[in-house]
């Protein structure tokens, strides 16, 4: 692809989700959220193979009917209350609807079934835009309207954590994964979204930082499904060793930055009187820690059976940026002490 093409794309990618983001109007988050999706298109299809392309028609029909979804319930909050801001006061059906397609968006569960298919079909730099970039357009219209039913919200975070680390337990292509492990994160977010939207954004800022750490090490080590991951102690020695700390915050273990979010969402659930909300999200979080911990098994723990000539790729240097990852990682297993900080920086 021309460098100025991906330039052009990503570019478009930034102005639609700050369009999405800078609007009170439903008309003018609906063009944000398409031009997003149109510019990803591209970069979904670049590589010219069938599992891409299947990958970028499934995303695109997906996306184009919970537009179409969103705009008719948009249409339809301005035909019954007069006007189209998103932050005043709204009919209960057509912001129910728009919650759903926002889920749809998003994929969360039980509207997730694309998620994983899309993922198996693309490289793993558009996936990671994908799980990071693409779901803070519409995270930050759930932020903005208040659903009628605050039990919505509440299913579908709770059938997300569940489903994510449930679907993920059988696979053993790392995309597949990383696609339920993605689900079962934005449940987590949608669980405390009404009751303290600050806590929301500091889930989300965690959730970047870790998924953005994983995809760079799984780039690194060129692995895409469980088995290659065996041979990547001999490609980078130090990398294998700093993957289990990350794969574990993704999981929320403590000491690492991961269990900051789940920890205070945890706590937010049980002061609004959701005690057994939070047991079920904090069970279900170990479904997610089986597959998390599966990886770390196979990264370091096991070795490949013909392993010599294996053996002389770690003496050449790569020629990739390892920049971001080194930053990310770091961010990764090490801000847990910055908590109070962080809390206070995300209330302001």
């Amino acid at each position: 692809m021309s460098p100025y093409v991906l330039a052009l794309l990503l570019f478009s990618l930034g102005l639609g989700t700050t369009m999405t983001f800078a609007s009170s109007h439903w008309l003018l988050a609906w063009i944000g959220l398409e031009i997003n999706t149109l510019a990803i298109i591209p970069l979904m299809a670049q590589n010219h193979h069938p599992r891409a392309v299947e990958a970028t028609t499934k995303y695109f029909l997906i996306q184009a009917t919970a537009a179409a979804v969103l705009l008719f319930a948009g249409t339809t909050n301005a035909w019954l209350t007069g006007q189209w801001e998103i932050q005043q006061d709204a009919h209960p059906l057509p912001v129910t609807i728009i919650t759903l397609a926002l889920a749809l968006k998003l994929g969360l569960a039980p509207l997730h079934s694309w998620v994983p298919e899309v993922f198996q079909g693309l490289d793993l730099t558009t996936g990671l835009i994908l799980a990071t970039w693409q779901k803070l357009a519409p995270l930050a219209l759930l932020l903005q309207i208040q659903p009628p039913n605050s039990y919505l919200l509440i299913l579908l975070g709770l059938t997300s954590t569940l489903i994510g680390g449930w679907g993920g337990l059988n696979q053993t292509q790392l995309r597949k994964i990383l696609a339920y492990s993605s689900t079962a994160q934005l449940g987590w977010m949608v669980l405390v979204l009404q009751f303290s939207p600050s806590l929301t954004t500091l889930a989300v800022s965690v959730y970047v930082a870790t998924t953005a750490a994983t995809f760079l090490t799984l780039k690194l080590a060129k692995a895409t499904n469980i088995n290659m991951l065996a041979i990547s102690w001999t490609k980078a020695p130090a990398l294998v060793a700093l993957t289990p700390l990350v794969l574990l915050s993704l999981a929320g273990l403590p000491p690492m930055t991961g269990f900051m979010p789940k920890w205070l969402i945890l706590q937010e659930l049980s002061k609004q009187g959701l005690a057994p909300t939070a047991t079920l999200a904090a069970l279900t979080a170990l479904l997610s820690l089986y597959y998390y911990l599966r990886i770390t098994y196979t990264m370091t723990l096991t070795m490949f059976p013909n392993n010599l000539t294996g053996t002389p790729p770690w003496r050449l240097r790569t020629r990739k940026i390892t920049l971001p990852l080194a930053c990310l990682a770091i961010a990764t297993i090490s801000l847990l002490p910055l908590t109070p900080a962080a809390v206070a920086l995300v209330a302001l």
